[in-house]
C-alpha cells in the first residue's frame, strides 16, 4: 500500500510552485524598501516559549499545538506562529544592541493540529513581520500600510482593514471585571467552550464563531469604552496616521486576536472571497511580551500572513514568473551527444534555461519533447553536423532555421537567448 501525505499537510507540486515564488519574491522585495531584512528562525521550539507567550488559556495552547517529549522528556513543540520565535531569538542573539535590527521578517510553514478546510491546514505557511523599540503610533501605521501595500502588489485590492485597541493592562482590569458580570447574566445563552473561558480568561470567548455565542457577545462591553487616556490617543493616533495614508479602517471594538500577548492595536486585512475564513492577514502590538520572556522591555508590533489564502487570491494568471526553455539542443550519435551535454551545461552556466533529451532517442522524438517544453530554439547536432563543423538552428516560434558554425556557435546562441528572455 502506498505512503501518502499526512492529513492536512500538502504537497506543494511544480504547477503551483511559481505562484509561492511569486508571493515569497514580492515579499522581500516590498518589506526591503521598508528596511526590513530576513532572520530564519527554527521551526522546533520549547514547549514553554509558545505557552507563555501565546497563553496557556488559548485554543492554540489547550487544543492545537503539535507537542512531544524529546529522549531527554524535554517537551518540545512545532510553532503554531512565528512572533514567539522570532522574539526569542531578537533576545538570545543581542539584536537590540544592533540599530539595524529592529525590522524582521520571516517566511515559512506553521502547525496547528485542527481540522483542515480550504485555505486552512495543519501545515500552513506564514509570512512574518516584527518591528521592534519603537513606542511611537507612528509605525503601527506604518506596518498596516506596509501590508495593504504588499496586497496591492500582489494585485489583491478588494480587502477590508479592521481596526481595535485592546489598551493595556490598565484598561483590562476595568474591563475584564465588566465583561466577566456580564458573562455570567448570559451563561445560559453561551457554549460549553465559553463558558469554560470566562472562567479562565473571559477575553478569549470572543474567539468563539458558534452564532449564538457572536450574538450574544454583540451586546458585551467594549474595550473601546475602557481605554485609559494613554491608550485612547495612541488609538487616535493610529487612526489619524491611516487616514493621512488614505487608509480607511472600520473600528471592529469585538477583535481581539487568537493570542493573549498583543495590546493596544490590533488589526486584520479581510478579504470578501474567503467566506467566514476570511482573514487574510493580522497582527497588533505586543509591548510586553519581549520582557516576558526575559529579554529587555522593548515594544513590539507586527503581523502574519497566511499563504495558502494568499495563494487563493492571486488574480488569474498574470503574475506567473516562469521561464520558458531558451535552447534545446537535440543530438544524434555518441560524439553528438557528448558534445550536446557540455554545450548545454555551458549555455546553463551562461543563465541560459537550456534542456537536452537525457535518451538516446530518434530525432522526432527529440523535436516533440521540445515542443512540449515550448522551447524558443532547437540546435541540431548529429553526425552530419560534426562531420561539417556546424549546427542547424531552427526557431521554433517563427519557423525558419540557419546553420551555426562551431566556432562561433556559443556567441550566437547566448546573443539570441538574451534576444528572447529580454522579449
Amino acid at each position: 500500500m502506498a505512503i501518502k501525505a499526512i492529513k492536512g499537510m500538502n504537497d506543494i507540486l511544480p504547477a503551483e510552485a511559481w505562484k509561492w515564488q511569486f508571493v515569497e519574491n514580492t515579499a522581500r522585495r516590498v518589506f526591503a524598501n521598508f528596511g526590513y531584512v530576513e532572520i530564519r528562525p527554527p521551526i522546533l521550539e520549547k514547549t514553554e516559549l509558545f505557552a507563555r507567550s501565546i497563553g496557556e488559556t488559548t485554543d492554540i495552547v489547550e487544543k492545537e499545538m503539535y507537542t512531544f517529549p524529546d529522549r531527554n522528556s524535554e517537551l518540545l513543540t512545532l510553532r503554531p506562529e512565528a512572533t514567539a520565535s522570532v522574539v526569542r531569538a531578537y533576545i538570545e542573539h543581542a539584536l537590540h544592541l544592533q540599530p539595524t535590527m529592529r525590522k524582521l521578517y520571516t517566511i515559512g510553514p506553521m502547525f496547528r493540529h485542527e481540522r483542515p478546510q480550504k485555505g486552512r491546514y495543519r501545515q500552513f505557511h506564514q509570512i512574518d513581520v516584527e518591528a521592534f523599540a519603537i513606542d511611537d503610533p507612528m509605525i503601527d501605521a506604518e506596518v498596516i500600510y506596509m501590508l495593504v501595500a504588499f496586497l496591492d502588489e500582489l494585485g489583491i485590492r478588494q480587502v477590508e482593514l479592521h481596526l481595535n485597541s485592546l489598551g493595556c493592562s490598565n484598561c483590562r482590569q476595568p474591563f475584564r471585571a465588566s465583561l466577566s458580570s456580564y458573562l455570567d447574566e448570559t451563561q445560559e445563552s453561551l457554549c460549553a467552550d465559553c463558558r469554560r473561558r470566562k472562567l479562565k480568561n473571559p477575553l478569549r470567548v470572543f474567539d468563539c464563531k458558534v452564532p449564538a455565542c457572536r450574538e450574544t457577545l454583540e451586546r458585551a462591553p467594549k474595550l473601546l469604552e475602557f481605554l485609559c487616556e494613554e491608550c485612547a490617543a495612541h488609538f487616535q493616533s493610529v487612526s489619524d496616521y491611516l487616514r493621512s495614508l488614505g487608509l480607511a479602517a472600520r473600528v471592529d471594538p469585538y477583535m481581539v486576536r487568537g493570542l493573549d500577548y498583543y495590546t493596544k492595536t490590533t488589526f486584520e486585512v479581510l478579504a470578501e472571497h474567503l467566506g467566514s475564513q476570511n482573514a487574510v492577514g493580522g497582527g497588533g502590538r505586543y509591548d510586553g511580551l519581549m520582557k516576558m520572556l526575559g529579554g529587555p522591555d522593548l515594544p513590539g508590533i507586527g503581523f502574519a500572513i497566511g499563504m495558502e489564502r494568499l495563494i487563493m487570491l492571486l488574480p488569474g494568471e498574470g503574475a506567473r514568473e516562469v521561464r520558458q526553455v531558451d535552447l534545446f539542443v537535440a543530438c544524434l550519435g555518441d560524439e553528438a551527444r557528448r558534445f550536446g551535454f557540455s554545450l548545454v551545461q555551458q549555455m546553463r552556466r551562461a543563465d541560459v534555461h537550456a534542456e537536452a533529451d537525457y535518451g538516446n532517442r530518434s530525432l522526432k522524438a527529440q523535436m516533440r519533447l521540445a515542443d512540449k517544453l515550448r522551447a524558443h530554439y532547437v540546435l541540431i547536432v548529429g553526425e552530419d553536423e560534426i562531420a561539417r563543423q556546424k549546427g542547424t538552428l531552427r526557431d521554433m516560434r517563427q519557423k525558419t532555421q540557419v546553420e551555426v558554425p562551431f566556432e562561433t556557435m556559443k556567441e550566437q546562441l547566448l546573443t539570441l537567448c538574451g534576444q528572447s528572455l529580454a522579449g
